[in-house]
């Protein structure tokens, strides 16, 4: 008997980022080519080098999802998690009951670079100020990654397996992945997966910006993120959370969801090359849409839009170009290509979450999000990468890559659903 993978679809989306706390706001944003890179106001950054982040203002962990007895004790990015997961499921129409899937078929795969540094830091001020007997019973669960995933099981009910994926970068595309094959495999029903990121503070601040990896463009920060612009000098620091809820596609229908794509291709590979440089040629990443695109079962030319990893570092998008021109050959120069990094900066662990997201409207509203701050395009990244405002376009493909530090590579194909 020939085994069938089953279809993958996406019923729902939660999006919180410096453009906004929920999708609506964070798509809508994106498609003004709205930039959500501000200063920096929720931690002092008199003392550091940078002052400029996509912070994430005036977000408010609720009663309803977590008692407020126990909001200090969980860092932030579990609280973004949390959020965006119950945006989705509401979305998605499965919240409270789960339209009638068994609690033991839903699980949750997230995708988280760095973990709770926020906490880590003042627990850390505390110990030296205070001593050992001062630390939190409550610091080790409220920091580390894979609590993301166990409070949203724990929160909601689910049953399912629950495990997180760090991966830097690419972490939440991986976990996007991961969570993808369970549904494809048969194992789970219904999946919660995504990406979630709280680490603009001052020691990830220091490390990336004392690395030079960091603009410096502190006093234009919603014009600090310039992929693909001859100005780009490094990327900006962002955080949230994006979360997608994946359902067996036939089970989806049946229940009458509504379906905003599929995940149809997956490629991963490593460059072997250096633990923080891209390759200049872009190789680990040209073989990983290769088998992105293999995967999906189609040919390069059915990709209409790329999603560019694109952060704004001088060798970055050179790189990356010279991939996608490699991958693509002649079509690469009438495909669309954007870094929506230039509006929200770089979720790191997050960035395969939410720059899956708007892959996903993409396709499922025919519009394809713009890369701002192109004003004067680098010769060297030569592709069409819809300057400034957005364009309207049918495309049944729409590829998201994803990079890490360590030569991770992670790249996505997905679908437009079509009945």
């Amino acid at each position: 008997m020939t085994f069938k993978p089953r279809r993958v679809a996406i019923t729902g989306m939660g999006a919180i980022c410096g453009l906004g706390l929920n999708l609506k706001e964070v798509w809508g944003g994106v498609l003004e080519g709205r930039p959500g890179i501000t200063k920096i106001e929720n931690i002092n950054t008199e003392n550091l080098g940078v002052h400029i982040a996509g912070e994430v203002k005036n977000f408010k962990m609720t009663e309803e999802l977590l008692p407020e007895k126990e909001w200090s004790r969980y860092d932030t990015f579990i609280h973004y998690g949390l959020s965006a997961t119950n945006e989705a499921l509401i979305q998605a129409g499965l919240k409270d009951n789960f339209a009638g899937y068994n609690a033991e078929n839903i699980g949750a795969i997230m995708g988280v670079g760095m973990g709770g540094f926020p906490q880590i830091e003042s627990t850390h001020s505390t110990f030296l100020e205070k001593g050992a007997r001062r630390v939190s019973p409550f610091f080790i669960p409220g920091i580390i990654p894979n609590m993301a995933t166990g409070l949203i099981t724990l929160q909601f009910g689910m049953k399912g397996l629950n495990y997180t994926i760090s991966s830097a970068c690419a972490s939440a595309a991986h976990a996007i992945t991961a969570a993808a094959y369970e549904i494809m495999m048969g194992r789970q029903e219904v999946m919660i997966t995504g990406g979630t990121e709280s680490v603009v503070t001052a020691l990830p601040l220091s490390g990336f910006n004392n690395m030079k990896a960091l603009s410096k463009r502190n006093d234009e920060p919603g014009k600090a993120s310039r992929p693909f612009d001859v100005a780009r000098d490094g990327f900006v620091m962002g955080e949230g959370a994006g979360v997608l809820i994946l359902e067996d596609l036939e089970k989806a229908i049946a229940r009458g969801a509504t379906i905003y794509a599929e995940v149809v291709g997956h490629g991963a590979t490593s460059d072997a090359y250096h633990i923080t440089a891209p390759h200049p040629e872009g190789e680990g990443a040209r073989r990983c849409m290769a088998m992105a695109v293999k995967t999906a079962g189609i040919t390069p030319d059915q990709v209409g839009y790329v999603n560019a990893h694109g952060t704004s570092t001088p060798l970055g998008d050179i790189g990356e170009t010279n991939a996608i021109k490699k991958t693509f050959g002649e079509h690469a120069h009438s495909m669309f290509v954007s870094s929506t990094k230039s509006m929200t900066g770089h979720l790191l662990g997050a960035a395969g979450g939410i720059e899956s997201i708007f892959c996903t409207m993409a396709l499922h509203e025919g519009i394809i999000p713009p890369t701002i701050n192109l004003d004067n395009q680098d010769p060297q990244c030569d592709l069409n990468y819809v300057p400034h405002k957005p364009v309207k376009a049918n495309i049944e493909y729409a590829l998201n890559n994803s990079f890490g530090f360590g030569g991770t590579n992670s790249s996505l194909v997905l679908k437009k659903y079509i009945k």
